[in-house]
């Protein structure tokens, strides 16, 4: 039967010797560029980590099936040039669940989708035992690796939860591999457009030089700011490099007075025309300076764009050298997306993981969590934070620099932009979230932030979702603060409390509950419009979009339900009963 391994929170022997490994071979495969390199050593770590018969990876083809593509022990060339059928076997189980799964006999395992061909394949190499984990990038499922036995066994928790660990590690450096791959082969087929422009341009030598700098620049690791200084070294003049949201990436200048900064409305004015002409654009400013745009991209995605200015009119050669340069400035940035986005999406991955299963954590997610530099423990407020119709996804992603700057994680839950971190005071952490938000976002923004205990995560969330359902309802919609704030609606957002509200409705308007589910009316409603509007009755009648007539006759209905004239004495406890049930209502899914 398949199995899938859980942390028991249990440290065998040599554990601390096996984590030191998984951190060394990890570190070591963030040195290889060459994808086959990378493949090679993934299962040869592997395998001396978990210290199996043998070891194989497979990726997953544009059919849907498995290919063995790298393997580490004594394996026959029929298993390694076989192919297992899309949803079959182990590898398909892994694939399709996202997870850790072993058998402790492959081929008695009736709970397995067995192929034919692939079991013969199995049976002829003496494989018996087999443990798989998935290998993800970029939040997709593209191969998963295996450790196998000639012989019956079980697979311990901590050799599971190993082997995903350094799969997790794995499948960063095998994208990033490809990325790099991806990488020289635009790199070289910048070097073959410099050629072709060389012969044709007059100015043959200085466009190779130009070349010949920025492919130095960016193989020997220079970033933005090294493609900038080595562009200004042969242009002259002032250079900036911009992101898609305008924000600066890097930025050099001559010393001379024609190296002023590219900025005002003539910079903003000539980016824009080269953003919809898709070429470079010059034009001279009010200021006397030549500026020239262009656009950074990645097919059709903007990511940013390089403006140099300088006291003479650029030539074709120095406006086609910017045009060029793009390119490698595209390639800079995509390689860092590629690193932020692994980076947030295991982050996002481990902030579910924490809220779902704390305060229990796994070995697992201990080791993930001090790979990111981040101490559980440390992790004492939860925040959920929303901007009117700016999607989750996009407030996360101002999230993630606030986690990585505070040593938290980010991402989103249950739809919610959520943050975890450390706050020495929750109340202004809140406040100093919010104005950031607000400032980064242009607009107004809600945040919520609960105190954590405890590791009791999936609570203080829940508290914190709730909270910030029930300050909407309420009309706050730019404000920064801990559920304290809302400590009067507690018994609605807290669901700690939800036999204590139950027994405070029932007591005081457990009738009008009653008949309303028994009628199929509305009178909590009516009651709701009444004392939201002072009990003017014009008011309350047309926010409820009924006659007055209509109106009395509800509210002597209610008289006469409750047994009592409620609008005779303290109505109090009635109005925040009603209160609460509008808000419970409102926090239902």
């Amino acid at each position: 039967m398949t199995q899938r391994g859980r942390a028991d929170g249990h440290i065998r022997p040599g554990r601390a010797r096996e984590l030191a490994s998984l951190y060394a071979t990890a570190r070591s495969l963030t040195a290889l560029g060459d994808v086959d390199d990378v493949l090679d050593s993934i299962v040869r770590h592997a395998h001396d980590l978990i210290g199996t018969d043998f070891t194989y990876l497979s990726l997953i083809g544009d059919d849907g099936a498995l290919r063995i593509t790298a393997s580490e022990g004594t394996i026959s060339a029929a298993f390694r040039s076989a192919r297992i059928p899309s949803g079959s076997g182990l590898g398909g189980k892994v694939i399709a669940s996202r997870a850790a799964h072993w058998v402790g006999n492959y081929l008695v395992d009736a709970e397995l989708r067995h192929d034919p061909g692939f079991d013969a394949v199995v049976g002829n190499e003496g494989l018996v035992a087999l443990l798989g984990v998935p290998l993800m990038a970029r939040g997709q499922v593209i191969g998963a690796l295996f450790a196998a036995h000639r012989s019956e066994r079980r697979f311990r928790t901590d050799e599971t939860a190993l082997l995903s660990a350094f799969a997790d590690h794995a499948a960063v450096a095998l994208d990033n591999a490809r990325l790099y791959e991806e990488s020289r082969a635009a790199l070289a087929e910048l070097r073959e457009a410099y050629r072709t422009i060389e012969e044709q341009m007059t100015t043959r030598e200085r466009a190779q030089s130009v070349h010949e700098a920025l492919t130095r620049s960016v193989l020997a690791g220079g970033g933005p700011g090294a493609v900038a200084s080595e562009l200004v070294a042969q242009l002259g003049g002032a250079l900036v490099i911009l992101d898609r949201s305008g924000g600066l990436l890097a930025r050099a200048r001559t010393d001379e007075p024609d190296g002023a900064d590219p900025v005002g409305a003539a910079h903003a004015e000539v980016i824009e025309r080269a953003r919809s002409t898709g070429r470079a654009v010059t034009r001279q400013g009010a200021d006397g300076l030549w500026h020239s745009a262009a656009t950074v991209r990645a097919g059709d995605s903007l990511l940013g764009a390089l403006v140099w200015s300088g006291a003479r009119e650029p030539s074709a050669t120095d406006t086609r050298s910017l045009e060029l340069a793009t390119h490698v400035v595209g390639l800079l940035i995509l390689k860092d997306n590629a690193a932020a986005d692994a980076a947030e999406r295991l982050s996002g991955e481990l902030l579910t993981e924490l809220i779902v299963a704390g305060p229990h954590v796994s070995p697992t997610q201990w080791t993930r969590a001090r790979s990111r530099g981040i101490d559980l423990d440390a992790l004492d407020v939860v925040i959920t934070a929303e901007s009117g119709s700016v999607p989750a996804p996009e407030i996360v992603r101002h999230l993630h620099v606030i986690a990585r700057e505070e040593a938290g994680l980010a991402g989103e839950h249950l739809g919610r932009a959520t943050l975890i971190a450390h706050a020495g005071d929750a109340e202004r952490f809140a406040r100093a979230v919010q104005q950031r938000l607000r400032t980064e976002l242009g607009r107004p923004v809600l945040v919520i932030c609960e105190p954590v205990t405890g590791r009791a995560w999936a609570r203080a969330f829940s508290r914190a979702a709730g909270c910030t359902t029930v300050a909407r309802h309420l009309g706050a919609t730019d404000l920064g603060a801990t559920t304290d704030r809302f400590a009067l609606y507690a018994l609605a957002f807290d669901a700690d409390r939800k036999e204590e509200l139950d027994r405070f409705l029932a007591d005081v308007i457990g009738p009008l509950l009653d008949y309303d589910t028994r009628r199929s009316t509305d009178l909590i409603a009516t009651l709701d419009a009444y004392f939201t509007q002072d009990g003017n009755l014009r008011r309350s009648a047309d926010a409820l979009q009924v006659h007055l007539n209509t109106l009395l006759k509800r509210l002597d209905r209610i008289t006469h339900v409750l047994g009592h004239d409620w609008r005779a004495g303290d109505d109090l406890p009635l109005r925040l009963a009603i209160r609460l049930e509008v808000l419970r209502r409102a926090l239902r899914p």
